[in-house]
């Protein structure tokens, strides 16, 4: 078992939330500008997660969805389609079933959006949903447990769910907005990707406070430092209230200058969102779009 205490003592935990506030804000001041074109809103359009998890979700919605997907290149010929497509685990085979672009399918499991379930079914459930059709798989990491500092608890239960994946890549949310400082961010994140996680993300979008700045220039630093100690790479996703094409200028912009431009492609960055895509169809075309 890790100690966990002596192994955050070796990152850059003690981080100052004034200090990422001002950090942040100068990245995307200094920045901004120069990524806010054409060219970055396509790029920003092929990192999308496509979502749609809703409690009102039904097959023939979903299915819908898929269709515009699939039939995207027809209609825009010169763009770049979504990275993948985002639903519940009861959602996957539908998905499975329609999609024809070579897209990843990602699926959230083990009792998204709060955790609060029992081991058993969390892996149970991560486990059908690749058998579904899963590619990708997100999952939330057992807040409260961070919380009170359980994190051998926490790091365990990750191992067996990245098991439980088998060849789908392991997306792990670890709520930011429920976090609150820079220092449980960096935490979570650093014992995430030592768990295995292929991307850490931000937030489940079911809370008041998803995605914001702050969180993406701590998580950036978090695998920029994860990465240099160990030589894994792992991807980011920033995740829920992200909608204007301003908001996904700015973490590109903070991916770019923290991480580097080996990070700009979907393999290694996505944005979880259901409203990006059309803002950013509208931005890049000049006109209003509502296609998805």
């Amino acid at each position: 078992m890790i100690n966990f205490n002596d192994f955050f003592k070796t990152y850059n935990c003690h981080i100052s939330d004034d200090a990422v506030q001002q950090a942040t804000a100068k990245i995307i001041s200094e920045h901004f500008a120069e990524n806010n074109n054409i060219e970055v809103y396509r790029q920003c359009l092929n990192l999308i997660d496509l979502t749609s998890l809703n409690g009102n979700d039904t097959e023939a919605g979903i299915r819908s969805m898929v269709e515009k997907v699939n039939n995207f290149k027809t209609n825009f010929p010169h763009l770049p389609n979504v990275a993948a497509i985002c639903v519940y685990p009861s959602m996957t085979p539908v998905v499975k079933h329609c999609l024809t672009e070579p897209i990843g399918i990602a699926s959230v499991a083990a009792g998204f959006p709060a955790s609060q379930t029992f081991l058993e079914v969390k892996i149970a459930e991560t486990a059908m949903a690749v058998l579904s059709g899963a590619s990708e798989v997100d999952v939330v990491i057992s807040i409260g447990k961070f919380l009170e500092e359980k994190y051998g608890e926490v790091y365990e239960e990750l191992v067996e769910i990245k098991d439980a994946c088998r060849d789908a890549h392991l997306k792990v949310i670890i709520e930011t907005g429920d976090l609150k400082t820079a220092e449980n961010i960096t935490k979570a994140s650093l014992l995430a990707m030592e768990a295995g996680a292929d991307f850490i993300k931000t937030s489940t979008g079911k809370i008041p406070v998803a995605a914001t700045v702050e969180a993406t220039y701590v998580m950036c630093n978090a695998i920029k430092e994860y990465c240099r100690k160990t030589g894994q790479t792992v991807g980011y996703k920033p995740a829920g209230g992200i909608v204007s094409t301003d908001d996904a200028v700015k973490h590109y912009t903070l991916v770019k200058e923290i991480l580097g431009k080996e990070w700009l492609n979907n393999t290694r960055f996505r944005f979880g969102a259901s409203r990006l895509a059309n803002n950013l169809l509208t931005s890049i075309e000049g006109r209003e779009i509502r296609y998805f």
